[in-house]
């Protein structure tokens, strides 16, 4: 879940937590965070002069939701991918195409699920509508790894989890302070660090639970049958899962209600600010239901055509799956939260592209990744936190090397550029990956070869 709006700098820094907050602190109290600001950046102001003039008060509301849902976006022009993707799996198209077409669709989808959850938070305060989007604001990637996990696709659950947690971190943050550095060339870049510090403690303890798992793999002797290990890593994961659920509980506490003001809007005046004007609800909140709820079951279509066409692009396209579900799945999937962070950081609000980026993070990673692993235990699929070693790896060291580049609450281009390029080193290693999948519970250590056959109740579920 991006973190509650921060403005650049805040007196937070200086010690300063009682300066009352003007501007941005209006999107507050309706429960706007960073994601929805972010994605509010690709929103148009729609001209609703043409529908006033319609007789019928029934027609006018409906023209009117049309409007604000549908067109509202600079992201509409995809909507047309939806219906394109239906129709290409009645007609028998190959599957490549319905893939491509279905990860199209899925984009505006993504954003308009922001603008409607904002739009109930208007209705429902800052609190209810701040824990709506803490449920909501990766819904896209929760309902693709749930459907994933009911094909029994648990390697596709995992790699595009991992992958949004890179991208968010690597990416998006690294794509927003390079631009942000550019466009900002004779102003040094300041964001309050009290916020990302959070995030990080929590990014680590999830890094923990990925690896301890995998450590049992390692300190196993040969004699240590592997199913004996695979039921190990099973209970410890499901066990951590758990308590990963309660650290995210206890986060949307922290920052919800006891220490609020650490993520609260801060009144900054500087040449870059724009005039915040006080917004209103578009649409109604039964509408805004109804609309959240219909666009929620068109991305559960797509995203069963995603899970169900990614093993024939794979090799259609000559590309593994673990490149696809790391890099291309978060790519496409977040385009829309990703562009509004790279536009807050040019005009120097990295607070809000911090927001977006390492709040993300943290929400996949202690909210939508345990209850992965909880929904499997309940469907009876035996998925754990072991990621393997060159994902746990990639993992720890794009949040290390994060951390320290915002450990001192400065940023300059060079900052976004190292990011950067540490994800294209990332990208190509799992580009030229050609390595077969190990099964998560199966185990070749590189240590000894392990011959047990895992039995039915140990695992065998990394199926690709």
């Amino acid at each position: 879940m991006a973190g509650i709006v921060t403005e650049p700098w805040s007196s937070a820094e200086n010690g300063n937590a009682s300066m009352t907050a003007k501007g941005s602190s209006r999107e507050l109290r309706h429960g706007r965070t960073a994601h929805n600001m972010s994605s509010s950046s690709l929103r148009k102001k729609s001209d609703l002069r043409v529908i006033q003039k319609v007789p019928y008060k029934g027609l006018k509301d409906f023209l009117t939701n049309l409007q604000e849902v549908i067109l509202g976006t600079k992201l509409a022009i995809l909507f047309p991918a939806i219906p394109a993707a239906i129709i290409c799996t009645y007609c028998g198209v190959s599957q490549p195409w319905i893939f491509g077409l279905s990860m199209l669709g899925l984009t505006p989808l993504a954003e308009r699920v922001s603008f409607l959850t904002e739009q109930l938070a208007f209705y429902t305060g800052p609190t209810l509508g701040g824990l709506l989007n803490a449920t909501c604001g990766n819904a896209t990637e929760l309902i693709i790894a749930i459907l994933a996990l009911t094909n029994n696709k648990v390697a596709v659950v995992k790699y595009s989890l991992l992958g949004s947690i890179l991208s968010n971190l690597l990416l998006v943050l690294g794509t927003s302070l390079f631009c942000g550095g550019i466009a900002n060339l004779r102003r040094e870049q300041r964001f309050d660090r009290k916020q990302a510090d959070v995030n990080f403690f929590l990014l680590l303890l999830g890094l923990l639970c990925h690896l301890l798992p995998l450590l049992y793999t390692y300190v196993a002797t040969e004699d240590t049958p592997a199913a004996v290990i695979s039921d190990m890593s099973l209970v410890l994961s499901r066990s951590s899962s758990i308590i990963m659920l309660i650290s995210y509980i206890a986060y949307l506490v922290f920052q919800l209600w006891t220490h609020r003001q650490l993520f609260d809007a801060q009144d900054q005046e500087d040449e870059y600010d724009d005039d915040v004007e006080e917004e209103t609800a578009v649409i109604s909140f039964w509408s805004g239901f109804v609309w959240l709820v219909g666009m929620t079951l068109v991305i559960a279509l797509l995203s069963e055509y995603v899970v169900a066409t990614i093993e024939t692009a794979s090799e259609t396209w000559n590309l593994s799956v673990s490149f696809i579900s790391i890099i291309l799945l978060p790519i496409v999937g977040n385009a829309a939260e990703h562009a509004g962070a790279i536009i807050f950081a040019f005009k120097n609000k990295l607070d809000i592209s911090l927001g977006v980026a390492l709040g993300s993070a943290t929400q996949i990673g202690l909210f939508v990744v345990p209850l992965t692993i909880i929904v499997s235990w309940i469907i009876g699929i035996n998925m754990d936190l072991n990621f393997n070693l060159l994902e746990t790896g990639s993992l720890a060291l794009s949040i290390i090397i994060t951390a320290f580049t915002l450990q001192d609450g400065t940023s300059h281009y060079m900052k976004g550029l190292v990011l950067l390029l540490c994800y294209f080193i990332i990208a190509i290693c799992f580009f030229v990956d050609k390595l077969p999948q190990k099964q998560p519970n199966g185990l070749n250590m590189g240590l000894q070869q392990m011959n047990n056959v895992v039995t039915a109740t140990g695992g065998g579920v990394f199926s690709s």
